[in-house]
């Protein structure tokens, strides 16, 4: 297998790949430890693995106070940018940690001493960023749950996590709703069966939270009586924080990361991958409450020295859809990172860009991950916007990106619809069900070889059981992504999408990811999903769900027909698609991710429940009335 030319990715590769103990000493060597790690990698048992294991820092430290020794106290560590409510805000690394000592002085009154549990239930407020970093200073591990998550979710995850203290606020706000956040909480607290000691309220004046005496705190009162905290050492593989994956139904899977190794892969990603340095400013689009939030929101760009963005806004409707260029312009980001999703909706919105009007000098990459970037949506940005886009793909379990287009250590020529080359330190190989490497170019399972760099999950908390069953034993010695794809000739890496979105035609095992990315090229489509729907005869037959572009006009008839010969022309006549219908929203996640289990059994006419996570739920209503009036469900 030959690659492009690009030495200085190739020699990190192979190093981290063959002494991966001295490519990662190295990396570590450049944060500020209290106690600087012997033990590089050790291998406790087949499947589990500890970075750094002798170690000892703090991340919280890193982030603000050994940036503030290096001479950035006075730069700015954090700009809050809100067109929901008309307010700016910014925070230097001075400002930022003394908020945070603050916060987390108040907590330790409280009774929070290390390796405590925090629940974190916020809107995108700066205070959720303190939050974090408080909790994190006490050597205390925070879960966060995605603001206005249902009160019986919420309940799982405080029974899972058993914490001490709950930090909310009193309500987030959208587009056009305000959504309280204290009754979902109250809720929550009275179906929970672990009993937390305190909630914190955070009371915004666009909805006053009524408190519940004896157990709510108010979040200003509560500072008013607070010292600052010093951060409290803990070892590399301590826990820094649980998150719990987005979709899960019965007991809620908490991802468990370790403070060391976290800070370590973090620090090394946004100098290798995303090309930033000390004094950028960077902007991931996205929220808190998910792994993109707390990896590039709030650890990388401050354990970096950087200027992160917090955004509480949408991509469109906050005002329109140059929003994500204005605040590149304003703020002069350097490095743009959203879900192909938010670029979809763009382009739906202004189609020919003509709300990109602004400065975007400053503006090197835009990078985009969460789900399959089709080449339609990366075409347009880059026509339009006239920025590299960098498509790299990663997980909420590695924490930080497995494969990508690696802008510090120069850009490879770019492949549409591939996530370019695996990162250093992931060692990515495609296997075949019986576990057996695939020839170049051919579909199989994407599985990534043990022992994983610094960084990944380290366990599921308090179901270790379940961490070695669901990732490490499908395939002896890897840990298997439940992503499909191949490698190419040259070593890029195309995923096309988890395993279960593969479709059986007539004994044909074929990609719905492939089809998506042949419907999205037709040039009325904004938006589309395809899934498998059963058929009698031929096992399923796909059907694509379709949004047109503003202004399109052409009829579903005609466009079935344009599909089913695009199709029938880059896949083949085995694909049977026949069927494509318009549909006015895709049903998806509060993280930009379609809901195709929850289609199939629409179209399958299967009971279905409503995940929780699910961004409008209206939306498959319209969809199961939509699919029985056409006589596909």
């Amino acid at each position: 297998m030959t690659r492009p030319e690009r030495s200085s990715h190739l020699q990190q590769y192979q190093q981290a790949s063959q002494q991966p103990e001295q490519f990662w000493a190295a990396q570590a060597a450049q944060l500020q430890w209290y106690k600087a790690p012997a033990s590089i990698l050790h291998q406790q048992d087949a499947h589990h693995y500890q970075w750094f294991a002798d170690g000892e820092l703090n991340t919280s430290f890193l982030a603000l106070d050994s940036q503030i020794f290096q001479g950035r106290g006075a730069q700015t560590a954090l700009i809050y940018d809100s067109p929901v409510t008309g307010h700016k805000q910014q925070y230097s690394y001075l400002q930022l940690r003394d908020e945070v000592a603050l916060l987390a002085g108040a907590m330790q009154q409280l009774g929070l001493e290390k390796g405590d549990r925090v629940v974190i239930y916020m809107p995108m407020v700066p205070e959720a960023v303190i939050a974090m970093l408080a909790v994190a200073r006490l050597g205390a591990v925070h879960s966060v749950v995605f603001g206005g998550f249902s009160a019986h979710e919420l309940a799982l995850r405080i029974d899972d996590a058993t914490p001490k203290l709950v930090l909310s606020a009193s309500c987030g706000i959208e587009v056009n709703r305000l959504i309280a956040y204290k009754p979902l909480l109250d809720e929550a607290l009275s179906k929970a069966q672990h009993q937390v000691q305190h909630s914190v309220v955070l009371q915004r004046p666009q909805l006053q939270a009524e408190m519940t005496v004896g157990r709510d705190l108010d979040w200003q009162q509560l500072l008013q009586g607070a010292s600052p905290a010093e951060p409290v050492p803990v070892k590399a593989t301590d826990p820094l924080y649980i998150l719990y994956t987005s979709g899960t139904t019965g007991k809620p899977k908490g991802v468990v990361r370790d403070n060391g190794g976290h800070a370590v892969a973090l620090r090394y990603s946004m100098q290798t991958i995303y090309g930033v340095q000390p004094g950028d400013v960077f902007f991931a689009a996205s929220d808190v409450g998910w792994v993109v939030g707390h990896s590039y929101i709030v650890y990388a760009p401050l354990l970096t020295g950087c200027t992160t963005v917090l955004y509480e806004g949408k991509p469109v409707f906050t005002p329109d859809a140059g929003a994500f260029w204005r605040l590149c312009a304003e703020y002069k980001v350097k490095v743009l990172f959203a879900a192909p999703t938010a670029f979809r909706a763009i382009r739906k919105e202004d189609p020919e860009a003509t709300l990109q009007q602004y400065d975007l000098s400053a503006l090197r990459y835009i990078f985009m991950a969460g789900e399959r970037l089709d080449p339609a949506t990366y075409q347009w940005v880059t026509d339009k916007i006239g920025k590299p886009v960098i498509d790299h793909w990663w997980q909420t379990e590695t924490g930080w990106p497995i494969a990508g287009n690696p802008a510090g250590l120069g850009l490879f020529p770019a492949k549409a619809g591939s996530s370019t080359v695996p990162v250093p330190g992931f060692q990515v190989d495609i296997l075949d069900e019986s576990g057996q490497p695939v020839p170049t170019g051919q579909q199989g399972y994407i599985a990534l070889k043990l022992p994983l760099p610094p960084g990944c999950l380290i366990s599921i908390w308090g179901n270790d059981e379940r961490f070695v069953d669901g990732y490490l034993s499908t395939f002896t010695g890897y840990y298997a992504s439940g992503d499909g794809g191949y490698l190419d000739d040259d070593g890029y890496l195309f995923v096309m999408g988890r395993t279960d979105d593969v479709i059986n035609v007539a004994g044909h095992r074929l990609s719905t990811g492939e089809m998506e990315q042949v419907v999205a090229a037709h040039p009325a489509v904004a938006e589309c999903c395809v899934i498998g729907v059963a058929e009698p005869i031929k096992g399923q037959q796909p059907l694509a769900l379709v949004l047109l572009k503003n202004g399109e006009s052409i009829s579903e008839l005609q466009l079935e027909q344009e599909l089913a010969a695009l199709v029938r022309k880059e896949i083949g006549a085995l694909a049977c698609f026949k069927k494509a219908v318009l549909v006015k929203r895709l049903p998806k996640t509060r993280s930009g991710k379609i809901l195709r289990k929850v289609l199939r059994q629409i179209a399958d006419g299967q009971s279905y429940s409503i995940p929780s996570t699910i961004d409008d739920p209206a939306c498959l209503a319209e969809i199961e009335q939509l699919l029985a009036q056409k006589q596909l469900s």
